[in-house]
């Protein structure tokens, strides 16, 4: 009785120990995900922050920096991150295909290590429980596999930042339950696929920075959960898509023409909005926005007259971009509602005339500040800057009376072509920042008369 105690207690004991060892990650992890990720430590050439200094071969790889084990013996997780601020820090050398011998693998995340080189990871497709993948950042390149698609339990996509080339593939239509597809950065052309309507649980999208074209397909019907999308720094072209419903929403740097759709009056929920560097034209239509952090509709073909009512009236906006978009007004007559808010305005390129005094009197937050090639006319002497003005830019106005002392708080200041005159405080500036004036003198330009 005693003996069979004993045991009983003993299996107790070995019981409890190993569910100890499992519950602290040092499950004795399954010979094919060892092998496999011994693989992947034997193809990279530098490991200068020691990431993989734990990765032994018989010590268990559950307990491997970087590595989960959930509820059993197999890898389910693989987590090497980077240092994108420290480059020199990160790991270098190719990514193995002996990855595919993780059969449990659900998260992978190795990006962020800008000397990881080779062509797309194939051994993603061999995956089948795949739900993150995340390999932005490396120097990954060549076409994305056609058959990408089999990758269908994938919830979350990032190859943003690498060299990829080619169009993207027709089989993305089958990640149906992908909500993040983050693919910017890279070199990829042709169009977006009219399937990618298919996923309906996207919330964000992001194609931004490749050499993409055609038109916007007919997304937004099926993608309600949509969120964000970046489709800048492409080659896209054509007419903006009539009804959309998004939080940011950054077209720039593209080819679309036409009118804004009044469709546009549904983004109640906008906060971040760029439509710069196209070909649209007309006016714009009046949102109803309770706040905006971010508006820029600079260098299109618009012909707003004045800064629109909606902007002016907005409780808060931190940038603001209207440079070159038709605006014929005195600044005189703008009165924001909560100017203390603003940190960034561009006016650059309109025909806005007045004074600029009483609009930095009411900044408390301005960073910066550029109206260039305008027609602002007030005597510079009178100007007092926010102390956290850093940027100002003057350029191509009427503006005249002397330099003020106060500059040499600025970091960048541009001067030029105005009707300043007088001896110039001194700065770190170059002769540019005050060239083309009537009468300005001293240290960078020629010396005073006597």
């Amino acid at each position: 009785m005693n003996s069979l105690s004993s045991f009983t207690l003993f299996i107790f004991s070995v019981i409890f120990f190993l569910q100890c060892l499992s519950s602290t990650g040092a499950t004795t992890c399954h010979p094919d995900d060892e092998a496999g990720l011994l693989a992947f430590k034997s193809g990279i050439t530098q490991d200068p922050s020691g990431m993989l200094s734990s990765w032994k071969k018989g010590t268990s790889c559950c307990s491997w920096k970087g590595i989960t084990c959930l509820n059993s013996d197999r890898v389910t997780m693989l987590e090497l991150v980077g240092f994108p601020k420290k480059p020199e820090r990160s790991l270098s050398g190719t990514l193995s295909p002996s990855l595919a011998k993780l059969q449990h693998l659900s998260v992978i995340s190795l990006g962020d290590h800008v000397n990881i080189t080779g062509s797309f990871p194939k051994f993603l497709l061999q995956l089948p429980k795949l739900r993150y993948v995340d390999i932005q950042n490396n120097r990954l390149s060549g076409p994305l596999p056609a058959n990408i698609g089999v990758l269908s339990m994938l919830e979350e996509f990032f190859l943003q930042g690498n060299k990829f080339t080619g169009p993207i593939p027709n089989s993305i239509s089958n990640l149906t339950r992908l909500s993040y597809l983050i693919f910017g950065g890279n070199l990829l052309t042709g169009t977006i696929p009219l399937g990618i309507a298919n996923l309906k649980l996207m919330q964000n999208l992001q194609l931004g920075d490749n050499r993409l074209s055609g038109t916007i397909p007919d997304i937004f019907e099926s993608m309600t959960l949509l969120k964000f999308l970046d489709l800048s720094r492409n080659r896209f072209s054509g007419r903006l898509p009539p009804s959309i419903a998004l939080e940011k929403l950054d077209l720039s740097k593209n080819r679309f023409s036409g009118v804004v759709p009044k469709g546009f009056v549904n983004l109640t929920n906008i906060n971040n909005l760029d439509l710069s560097h196209n070909l649209l034209t007309g006016q714009f239509p009046d949102l109803t926005v309770n706040t905006i952090e971010y508006l820029d509709l600079s260098y299109n073909l618009f012909h707003l007259e004045t800064i629109p009512q909606w902007v002016t009236s907005l409780p808060s906006v931190f940038l603001l971009k209207l440079a070159k978009c038709g605006i014929k007004m005195s600044l005189d007559d703008w009165k924001p509602e909560a100017p203390f808010y603003y940190h960034y305005i561009d006016l650059s390129k309109n025909e806005i005339s007045g004074s600029l005094e009483r609009l930095l009197n009411q900044t408390s937050y301005l960073l910066e500040f550029r109206v260039s090639g305008n027609k602002l006319r007030f005597d510079m002497g009178n100007l007092t800057f926010p102390r956290t003005l850093k940027t100002l830019d003057l350029s191509r106005n009427l503006v005249f009376g002397k330099v003020p002392a106060a500059v040499t708080s600025l970091q960048r200041l541009n001067l030029s072509q105005n009707h300043l005159c007088g001896v110039l405080p001194v700065t770190k500036f170059p002769a540019s920042a005050f060239a083309g004036n009537d009468c300005l003198c001293g240290s960078p330009l020629s010396p005073c008369k006597a």
